[in-house]
């Protein structure tokens, strides 16, 4: 117990031991700097330095820009940049989501499944793609619903009869024989150019094309926009030389000619005129004859 005493006794004290720390002059021996040192002071100053060196580093690596040249820290100017991207592209995918259902809607009336009258971007963002394959089978639960719902809304009807007044030339798509003319009474809202297969078919005036793709029924089908709500349809290609949001100019080859769909029985260009959502006959505008 006495030995123990005396060890804890000889260690404190071996703490608290004082030393002189002397700097010499090497040529004279003269003393320049002296310093009274324990132990127990150089530990605690050592720490002391230590914890102080370990706050600098933290606060330098938390708070400074310096922290982007220790690996496995990013940029903050690039994380910033990756944030932005991130908000703009969410942005994007809400948008491109809205216009793929506005076109998906589209197709839907190019294949009849929805008879309407006017293409309405709010009435159709509920609309529900349809498959192909089953383009031929009975309408669906889903389908049917979503024709009552595009009943209830309000929409302009399609007219025989219009108040539009041309302020522009328009340019012929093709030159040929009518062979189906605009009728009301039997709902057919378009004229039939009987055309050789392949006769290129051209925009009828400046727009942006807003579906070019392949229906059951009607075959190749581009439908331009143009300014003032105006709307052309071109159907039964053999071709389609332009894609959705090509942007054309009039009398610019978007198509050729042909014979494709159910509802084709020759080569010929099935072209409507819309606008606003009202039907116009074609042939009041343009001159289709050769």
């Amino acid at each position: 117990m006495e030995n123990k005493t005396t060890a804890k006794r000889t260690f404190v004290e071996k703490l608290v031991s004082k030393y002189r720390l002397v700097i010499l002059n090497e040529n004279t021996f003269e003393e320049q700097v002296s310093f009274k040192l324990t132990r127990l002071n150089v530990f605690v100053l050592l720490s002391v330095c230590s914890l102080i060196l370990i706050v600098i580093t933290i606060f330098l690596i938390a708070f400074t820009p310096l922290k982007e040249y220790i690996p496995g820290y990013s940029s903050t100017r690039l994380t910033s940049q990756a944030n932005d991207l991130i908000y703009k592209t969410d942005s994007l995918y809400v948008e491109i989501a809205g216009k793929e259902q506005f076109y998906e809607s589209i197709k839907k009336v190019l294949k009849g499944d929805i008879k309407a009258q006017t293409f309405n971007i709010d009435s159709v963002k509920s609309s529900i793609a349809l498959d192909l394959k089953k383009a031929k089978l009975d309408a669906s639960k889903q389908e049917l619903e979503l024709r009552k719902e595009v009943a209830k809304i309000e929409k302009y009807s399609v007219q025989n009869e219009t108040d539009f007044q041309s302020d522009y030339l328009f340019f012929p798509p093709v030159k040929g024989s009518i062979t189906s003319t605009f009728d009301f009474k039997e709902k057919h809202y378009a004229v039939d150019i009987a055309v050789s297969k392949n006769t290129p078919v051209k925009a009828v005036s400046p727009g942006i094309v807003i579906y070019s793709e392949w229906a059951p029924k009607t075959g190749y089908v581009l439908i331009l926009k143009h300014k003032s709500g105006l709307t052309s349809v071109y159907k039964h290609n053999s071709i389609l030389v332009k894609s959705q949001g090509d942007y054309v100019t009039s009398g610019q080859v978007i198509a050729f000619a042909g014979s494709s769909g159910e509802l084709s029985t020759g080569p010929h260009l099935h072209f409507e005129l819309w606008d606003n959502g009202k039907a116009l006959n074609p042939t009041k505008f343009i001159d289709f004859e050769k």
